[in-house]
């Protein structure tokens, strides 16, 4: 799963939780402590909250479960990202695309505060188009990926949205190759920070002959990036050094230094 655009949103979860936190811990699904089935959506995401935050799992399952049928947004979302890492409950991808994509069907509206769980939605879904759900009806959709990909980077400019998006342009997955439209979308999101579309930008324009500069990309991004996208990005970047001369490599280094996440050119 896409799990990088999950940080925003688990922020927005936990404020939204912590507004109810005056009223106390609550207890288990008893009538005395002020939460049931019967509770409101609100009550029973907070009780799932603070339940997942001390471990009990099962029961914050419970509570999301009850609050999603009620249509909390907040807790579909908790629910899905739950069914789809395996987390207190086994893992079941089909489920987490349902409701995920439930959360995708019933929109947003502009400046809401469930806006991040949409994206993370459609995020999330795109991933499971772009690769299918193995032995499910939901099966690998590339044109239907990108087009979710587009929504979130361009209508909410999610960088790693971007970033994908760009990644499938350049391969021509889910559509026409279409470099110029990448770079600007790699560059949109490189200049949010995101240490991976630096890399990428960076091996397209040395390809194109931009020998330093797209070095000194690839090896910022490498200093920047997370030890998963090390994984990718420094073969990337050690192919593009040793194409480079001597000249070039020092230079880019030394201009490497001065890059830093987020900034524009």
């Amino acid at each position: 799963m896409l799990r990088e655009c999950r940080s925003l949103t688990l922020v927005v979860l936990s404020l939204a939780a912590a507004l109810g936190a005056s009223c106390g811990a609550v207890r288990a699904f008893d009538p005395n402590a002020g939460v049931t089935k019967e509770s409101g959506p609100f009550a029973l995401f907070k009780f799932g909250f603070s339940a997942y935050k001390n471990g009990r799992k099962d029961e914050a399952i419970e509570a999301y479960r009850y609050a999603a049928e009620k249509g909390h947004t907040a807790s579909r979302w908790a629910l899905a990202n739950m069914y789809a890492d395996g987390d207190g409950v086994t893992e079941n991808d089909l489920e987490a695309f349902k409701i995920y994509s439930e959360i995708a069907e019933n929109g947003v509206e502009p400046g809401s505060q469930d806006t991040g769980y949409f994206v993370n939605a459609l995020i999330s879904l795109a991933g499971y188009y772009r690769r299918g759900i193995p032995d499910t009806p939901v099966s690998a959709d590339l044109s239907q990926a990108r087009q979710l990909y587009f929504q979130a980077a361009s209508t909410f400019g999610v960088a790693e949205a971007q970033f994908q998006l760009a990644k499938m342009l350049l391969s021509g997955d889910g559509g026409s190759v279409n470099v110029q439209q990448a770079k600007k979308w790699l560059n949109r999101a490189r200049k949010k920070g995101h240490a991976g579309a630096m890399g990428v930008f960076g091996n397209v324009i040395f390809q194109e002959g931009q020998t330093v500069r797209g070095l000194a990309y690839m090896t910022a991004a490498l200093d920047q990036c997370s030890p998963k996208d090390r994984q990718w990005l420094q073969p990337m970047q050690e192919q593009a050094f040793s194409l480079a001369t001597e000249s070039d490599r020092r230079v880019a280094i030394n201009m490497s230094h001065a890059i830093r996440p987020g900034e524009a050119d």
